[in-house]
């Protein structure tokens, strides 16, 4: 792979070099940044103790939150996609009534 195909990016202080393509650059600075961030938030919490059980920890974290924040997309879409099927069925009554009235 060549360099242009990589970007370094750093998580607490160790620097990883990752192939990427170039149109995903931003997005992997972006999510090393976020990742960086929530391994610094776990650590200065004192509770967990190591890089590797830091890394775990902020996956789980991660991982839970993304996973809570689908099942609200979920939750949403099937919402959204009843209240769609509610205007239809009112549409087609709307426009049964219609053509009843005029004797069609």
């Amino acid at each position: 792979m060549t360099q242009s195909n990589t970007v370094t990016v750093q998580i607490l202080d160790k620097e990883y070099c990752i192939a990427c393509p170039a149109d995903e650059r931003s997005n992997l600075q972006s999510a090393a940044r976020y990742l960086d961030g929530k391994m610094r938030e776990i650590r200065s919490g004192g509770k967990v103790i190591g890089a590797d059980r830091v890394a775990v920890m902020a996956a789980l974290n991660i991982t839970h939150d993304l996973l809570h924040k689908q099942q609200n997309l979920d939750k949403q879409a099937t919402v959204a996609r009843d209240h769609v099927r509610d205007l239809l069925g009112r549409v087609d009554n709307a426009l049964h009534d219609d053509t009843d009235g005029r004797g069609v």
